[in-house]
C-alpha cells in the first residue's frame, strides 16, 4: 500500500474532475476499521483531516491520534449515524458531526454542548434518495428543519451532507449529485438566518468523481486511499 501514490492519484482526479467551475473538494480520509497505527502515516502526508463512522472506534483512536487535546494532530469527522446515547462520547474528540439527521440527536447534541460550553458544528445529512436506513431528511423537509435548528445555541450548521445509493456508474447517479448541489444552493440562497452554507459534503471511494463535478466542498474516501477491505 503506497498511501502517498493514492493519495497523489485521487487528488489528481478531484482537480480534472471538478473542471475549474468549482473548487476542488477537500479530502477527508475515512480511516474506519484501520487501527491507529495505520492512520499516523497519513500526517507527514499532510492528511489531517479524517472521518470515522463509530464512536466506539473514535474513542479508541483518539488518545494515539490526538494525545494533546489542546493541540490536535488530526481534525476527526463523525460521518456515520450517530445514536443519542453516545453524543456525550465525542463532544471533545470530533471537530465535525456531519450526520445530523433527526430532531431527537439535534437536541441531544446541543444539550451537551452548553454542558461542554462549546458549540458543536454539524452538517445535516439530506436522504437523496430516500434509502431510511442511511438516515438523513428528505430534501422537501429541509427549509423547516433547519429553522428549527438554528434555534438551539449549542449548534452550528455549516452545510450539508449526503450519503449517494449505490448504483455504480449512471446517468441516475449523476442527477442525484446534481439535485443535491442545486438543494445546497438553493438553502444558501434562502439565507436562513443562523444557518452557514459552507460545505457540501458527498462522494466516497466509488463516485467522488461526479461528486466533484457537482460542486461538492469535501469528499470522503476510504478504500481508493488505503485499498480495498480484506
Amino acid at each position: 500500500m503506497d498511501l502517498a501514490a493514492n493519495i497523489a492519484k485521487v487528488q489528481s482526479s478531484l482537480e480534472s474532475a471538478s473542471e475549474g467551475r468549482y473548487p476542488v473538494p477537500k479530502l477527508i480520509c475515512v480511516t474506519k476499521t484501520h487501527p491507529a497505527q495505520d492512520i499516523l502515516p497519513l500526517l507527514p502526508l499532510g492528511m489531517t483531516e479524517i472521518g470515522e463512522n463509530r464512536v466506539q472506534e473514535i474513542r479508541e483512536k483518539a488518545p494515539i491520534l490526538n494525545p494533546e487535546k489542546t493541540d490536535p494532530r488530526f481534525r476527526i469527522h463523525l460521518i456515520g449515524r450517530l445514536q443519542t446515547n453516545k453524543v456525550k462520547y465525542i463532544m471533545h474528540d470530533v471537530c465535525l458531526i456531519q450526520s445530523l439527521d433527526r430532531m431527537e440527536l439535534a437536541l441531544e447534541i446541543n444539550r451537551q454542548a452548553e454542558k461542554a460550553e462549546k458549540v458543536m458544528p454539524c452538517l445535516v445529512q439530506v436522504s437523496p434518495a430516500g434509502e431510511p436506513q442511511k438516515g438523513g431528511i428528505a430534501p422537501e423537509a429541509l427549509p423547516a428543519f433547519l429553522r428549527e435548528v438554528a434555534q438551539l445555541p449549542g449548534i452550528s450548521v455549516r452545510g450539508l451532507m449526503a450519503v449517494m445509493p449505490d448504483l455504480g456508474p449512471c446517468p441516475a447517479l449523476e442527477q442525484l449529485f446534481q439535485n443535491m448541489r442545486v438543494l445546497f444552493e438553493h438553502v444558501r440562497d434562502e439565507a436562513i438566518p443562523g444557518i452557514q452554507m459552507e460545505e457540501l459534503s458527498m462522494g466516497m471511494s466509488g463516485d467522488y468523481l461526479y461528486a466533484a463535478r457537482h460542486g461538492a466542498t469535501m469528499v470522503r474516501v476510504g478504500s481508493a486511499i488505503f485499498g480495498p477491505r480484506a
